[in-house]
């Protein structure tokens, strides 16, 4: 069976988290290898994901939070890591990260091949480290090439594996993995896949990121106006389709940006024959 991961984001408050409690314990059913938490910009939400990483490690589940590297010192870091070792945490999601609004300093790292780097220099292989690959290229860069070029210089840093940017395109993952394999590049590539729960939403991050949601789905999304069913239920439709053509051109689990909800995410993978 294919394996999947679930990435939530810190709540705000402790309704929230009492609320993602629960979500951790209805997924659980699907036995994920992990549950990754996000990290605001410049660690702007690092207590928060910190103590949601705490819950999900103390709940019995693997936990991944996303370390992210902009604005930060070594020293930082350092501190950081060592504070996920002792609640027995050995995965991370190292990204560069971006800078919080006003802020021009980069800190002591330019890129997430510099974090990785420094902490397989620092740490050895201690730990199993994700970072990110962008199949219709990261937003900030203009050339494929040299975003192709990033994504191998993570790799080559010491990185295990990967888990892409949401997309809706499934040939955009086959051919961003053909393009780094022919690069050397050898190790899993998950893509990222968003259950859409508010269509709205989701159109808005695709927007921010330079992600093409097909013309197609976007004007029947569009033509249910209002109607939260006809959109929850196409949604899980084009998802579940999408997954099925992923699986079978071999890709190596699906990981769900769930948006803290557990109702798509379970649908979709009853789907699945999970």
């Amino acid at each position: 069976m294919t394996p999947i991961s679930i990435e939530f984001f810190p709540p705000n408050t402790p309704v929230g988290s009492e609320k993602l409690k629960a979500v951790v314990q209805e997924l659980a059913v699907l036995k994920p290898e992990f549950f990754s938490v996000t990290y605001g910009a410049g660690g702007a939400t690092r207590e928060k994901t910190l103590a949601t990483v705490q819950d999900i490690a103390a709940a019995g589940f693997e936990a991944a939070p996303h370390l992210s590297c902009v604005g930060a010192t070594h020293a930082g870091i350092a501190e950081t890591l060592g504070t996920y070792r002792a609640q027995g945490i050995h995965r991370l999601v190292a990204l560069r990260g971006d800078l919080p609004s006003g802020t021009a300093v980069a800190g002591e790292f330019r890129f997430a091949a510099d974090l990785i780097r420094f902490i397989r220099e620092t740490q050895g292989n201690d730990w199993h480290i994700e970072v990110a690959a962008y199949p219709e290229y990261h937003p900030e860069q203009r050339y494929a090439r040299r975003d192709l070029q990033h994504f191998a210089d993570k790799v080559k840093a010491g990185a295990n594996s990967a888990i892409t940017q949401f997309f809706f395109n499934p040939d955009a993952y086959f051919h961003f993995v053909d393009e780094v394999r022919a690069l050397g590049v050898d190790v899993p590539i998950v893509p990222g896949i968003m259950p859409i729960q508010n269509y709205a939403r989701v159109a808005q991050f695709a927007a921010r990121d330079g992600i093409e949601i097909p013309r197609w789905v976007a004007l029947k999304m569009e033509g249910y106006m209002d109607d939260a069913a006809s959109i929850r239920a196409f949604g899980i439709e084009v998802v579940a389709r999408l997954c099925e053509r992923l699986i079978a051109g071999g890709a190596p689990g699906i990981h769900f940006y769930a948006l803290n909800q557990s109702g798509l995410t379970l649908e979709i993978c009853k789907r699945l024959g999970r």
